[in-house]
């Protein structure tokens, strides 16, 4: 299409009116401007319009921008009538708003993935697009992206435009980041001191009044407590972002993912610590905890399942379920009394109950691997015996009152247990029962640790609580219980050989017992019972008529290694540890 290059300036003539390209002066290198003007393809309606700018200082800085716009006009092929009209409408608000010209890579860009060539995208308009696309996002998994979305990315990046996002843009917002974080920390210090001192001052007297209506006035001017943007939200922030970047890269938006090149302080995962003897003692003093994550060893849960069963909670079979199971907060919530198998002693772990805000949602488990079967022991499968025994038992005193709301474990009334309360009251029950503080989640790190300590498979532990693969078991559950770690230390301290003088004194040999010999023996007399079982069948006589000759032989036998234990078994049949706890209930 046509094109021209002028040269005009502002020189009037003697009755004022503007020379123009009439202007002697124009051959003066320095004088005068240059302007062009580019036809563009006619608009829908058919009328004419052209691309003018002007300003230029030198011609060829002009037929640059006219070779630019002409450049542009042609990624559209020439028989492409609808994108030369595209490019044509894109030109003609750029050159309308003297807004410099796009980028030529970048419009081919947008032409090829259908965008608008004429308006560009902020990173807050895309994140809202992007977020509103996840629709195989479960609840909460939405509502983080959500949060990290609205409360801190939009806010402080969100008016940027998403093809100029820059590594600097997101340096300043974790800066900025921090710096809030400092301020939130020392106004949480400023109202927790004057909290404290308003608990110092007496209640009676009236300067004492005085002094407490001054300081009440003084915190209810403060800010409220806040919680920082912890490490580990930080790194889920730029998460988010990297993952809506690399949707907007795939759909041809951008070309550069600036969340990918952003260095991070490392977030440290806090470590798992069991409750020892030293660690109590020193709580005890100081009421510091001294791992945000903290365990109890199998004493202390036994303890704490024994207060439970001696005040005789009616959630006793839920806490038991957690302990030994791992199921987490709304898994535990979420189970239905259909997900049981009696017969088959499992539990499906099919739903959980999530809490958005204070309202509870019912959804799929956390992850696919949360979606599990899980084996019961006879000991927890008594236990939701006695379960659901008390649940028949308040639904017939509620009578038409009753909710039913199909959960294993319900309120009295039947309706489904919230998840936050379910928190709350275990945290009075800890407290009640005088052990050392662990949140709810942390009993499901009490699971863990007693199935590893009592040697279970990692690959076992991990299908049991849900994982998606055994190296997050590995990661997250390392803490170990004591007793088992010294057992470690010991067999590994045994396998170096010493000199006499530094070797520990040993036991007297006739004390040692052979395991193999053990195990023979032990053979040996299955070997023999089935034995007499199978005469005495033949020849029509009982047991005890047939059998005082083999018993006699049988007197020296140990009754432990044959004989039932009341309590729960942690681990295979092969080296297995038992956990005590109340005796099981045995059939009249």
């Amino acid at each position: 299409m046509n094109g021209t290059i002028t040269k005009r300036c502002g020189c009037r003539d003697a009755e004022g009116r503007q020379l123009n390209s009439a202007c002697t002066k124009l051959e003066q290198r320095h004088h005068g401007l240059f302007s062009l003007v580019q036809e563009l393809p006619t608009r829908t309606d058919g009328t004419r319009r052209r691309f003018r700018r002007s300003g230029y200082r030198t011609k060829t800085a002009a037929q640059t921008d006219i070779d630019k716009v002409r450049a542009l006009l042609n990624i559209a092929d020439e028989h492409d009538a609808e994108g030369r009209t595209r490019l044509a409408d894109m030109l003609e608000t750029v050159g309308a708003s003297k807004d410099p010209l796009p980028d030529h890579e970048e419009t081919k860009r947008k032409f090829a993935t259908g965008q608008s060539l004429s308006q560009h995208m902020t990173v807050g308009e895309w994140l809202e697009l992007w977020l509103a696309g996840k629709k195989a996002l479960r609840t909460s998994g939405k509502n983080r992206y959500d949060t990290d979305i609205r409360v801190h990315l939009i806010p402080r990046i969100g008016h940027i435009r998403l093809d100029r996002l820059t590594v600097a843009h997101l340096d300043e917002m974790f800066t900025a980041i921090a710096e809030a974080n400092i301020e939130i920390n020392d106004a949480n210090i400023l109202r927790r001191t004057a909290i404290d001192e308003l608990k110092l001052i007496p209640w009676k007297g009236l300067e004492s009044r005085r002094r407490r209506k001054a300081i009440k006035e003084t915190i209810a001017a403060m800010d409220p407590f806040r919680r920082i943007t912890g490490l580990s939200t930080q790194h889920h922030i730029k998460a988010t972002l990297r993952a809506a970047l690399n949707v907007a890269i795939a759909r041809g938006w951008i070309i550069f993912n600036a969340a990918a090149h952003v260095e991070l302080e490392a977030a440290k995962r806090p470590k798992a610590l069991v409750w020892t003897e030293e660690r109590v003692a020193e709580w005890l003093r100081t009421g510091i905890k001294p791992s945000p994550v903290m365990v109890w060893s199998p004493e202390q849960a036994g303890q704490f399942l024994d207060f439970l069963a001696d005040t005789e909670e009616r959630l006793y079979g839920l806490f038991h379920l957690i302990t030994f199971r791992g199921l987490r907060r709304g898994e535990a919530c979420g189970l239905r009394r259909t997900d049981r198998a009696r017969a088959a002693g499992t539990l499906t772990i099919a739903t959980q109950l999530v809490q958005d805000g204070w309202e509870v949602i019912e959804n799929a488990p956390k992850t696919d691997s949360g979606e599990r079967v899980v084996d019961l022991d006879e000991y927890t499968a008594e236990t939701l015996d006695d379960q659901a025994a008390r649940q028949e038992a308040e639904q017939l005193a509620f009578g038409e009152a009753w909710i039913d709301s199909g959960r294993l474990f319900t309120m009295p009334d039947g309706a489904f247990i919230h998840p936050g309360w379910l928190t709350e009251y275990f945290e009075r029950l800890v407290d009640a029962s005088g052990l050392p503080p662990i949140r709810l989640h942390d009993l499901r790190h009490v699971a863990a640790s007693l199935m590893l300590a009592a040697g279970v498979d990692i690959k076992i532990v991990s299908e049991t609580l849900g994982h998606s693969e055994s190296r997050i078991t590995r990661d997250v559950y390392q803490s170990v219980m004591p007793k088992a770690a010294r057992e470690a230390a010991e067999a590994t301290a045994a396998v170096v050989p010493r000199g006499a003088a530094r070797t520990p004194e040993q036991a007297p040999a006739e004390d040692a017992v052979d395991p193999r010999v053990e195990q023979a023996a032990q053979m040996a007399i299955d070997h023999l019972v089935a034995k007499i079982l199978e005469v005495a069948e033949q020849e029509g006589r009982t047991v005890e008529e047939f059998a005082p000759t083999a018993l006699a032989r049988l007197a020296g036998q140990d009754d432990e290694s044959v004989g039932n234990s009341n309590g729960h078994t942690m681990a295979t049949h092969v080296g297995a540890k038992i956990i005590e706890f109340r005796p099981r209930r045995v059939p009249a």
